[in-house]
């Protein structure tokens, strides 16, 4: 199958690339082309623009930053939506607003091609190993169409037929991982300042839960590994502002999640953004008087 790529970041090039080697002819686009460059080594090839991209593909996957990124590269100049043909598929992978999606789901449908959402949980480890967990919405004929695709990426689950129900769910999500973080950091940070060490409550939070996603963040924490950052903290900080926007819009309250927007800025003010997100607990530290750093 004919299939287009645009984004091959962190999260993107490792799905490209399981894509590219189930036997799939891939084209791919990116912002800067050096980080496709390894791909179009293994027989991608690559396209000038996102139109191009949208040109020459059945199935076209995006995975991008945020909201700006897009819908520029669905709308603006060169924009994929204006060269997709009759019938194609375009399946968003990147975490956005429900807003936005409802926005661009209108504007497919007046050009007659299909638009699924398709965020995914999992950090750059995960999507290389193909053990993403992929959150779908759309079109319920659609999916089956595409979800062969999906299952050489991970573990695809089902939110809805109407697009922006993944991005929901992706939202919730990631409001819950961060307020976990929140509250390990917070915890951490409690228990040390009454002299247990750090690694001994670690090793019993994970006794107790038994969770490997405790598991995995609570050593992140207990190693301080802030870089490379899985999942920047200010990519974080942009998740959970989306969460509440999508709260306010139904008139959802989510007070915890103002607690961790005003951690993660702050730690966003001290220069820690592109650190990964469970830098968090440094944000924590500075409030409760610690300096470990």
């Amino acid at each position: 199958m004919r299939l287009g790529f645009i984004g091959t970041g962190n999260m993107g090039f490792p799905m490209a690339q399981n894509l590219l080697l189930q036997g799939n002819e891939l084209i791919v686009h990116n912002r800067t082309k050096e980080k496709a460059e390894p791909l179009i080594a293994r027989g991608a090839k690559w396209a000038e623009s996102p139109a191009e991209v949208a040109e020459k593909s059945e199935v076209l996957f995006t995975m991008l930053s945020d909201d700006h990124a897009l819908e520029e590269v669905t709308l603006g100049q060169n924009g994929l939506l204006s060269a997709m043909r009759a019938g194609s598929i375009h399946v968003s992978s990147s975490t956005v607003s429900v807003q936005l999606m409802g926005r661009l789901t209108k504007l497919h449908q007046e050009k007659g091609v299909f638009l699924l959402s398709s965020p995914v949980m999992g950090r750059p480890d995960a999507a290389k190993a193909a053990r993403l967990k992929l959150l779908l919405a759309g079109p319920a004929k659609v999916i089956e169409q595409v979800k062969p695709l999906l299952l050489a990426l991970g573990e695809v689950l089902i939110c809805g037929e109407v697009p922006k129900m993944a991005n929901a769910v992706k939202l919730g999500n990631n409001f819950l991982i961060a307020s976990m973080l929140e509250a390990l950091a917070e915890a951490i940070t409690m228990v040390r300042k009454h002299g247990v060490k750090a690694e001994d409550y670690v090793e019993i939070i994970n006794a107790f839960f038994g969770s490997p996603v405790y598991k995995n963040y609570s050593h992140l924490m207990l190693n301080r590994a802030w870089e490379p950052a899985g999942f920047k903290l200010q990519l974080g900080l942009k998740d959970v502002k989306l969460a509440l926007a999508a709260a306010e819009a139904v008139h959802a309250p989510m007070p915890v999640a103002d607690v961790v927007k005003n951690h993660l800025i702050e730690a966003g003010a001290q220069g820690w953004g592109d650190q990964d997100w469970t830098a968090i607990l440094k944000a924590v530290e500075r409030d409760a008087g610690v300096d470990r750093e």
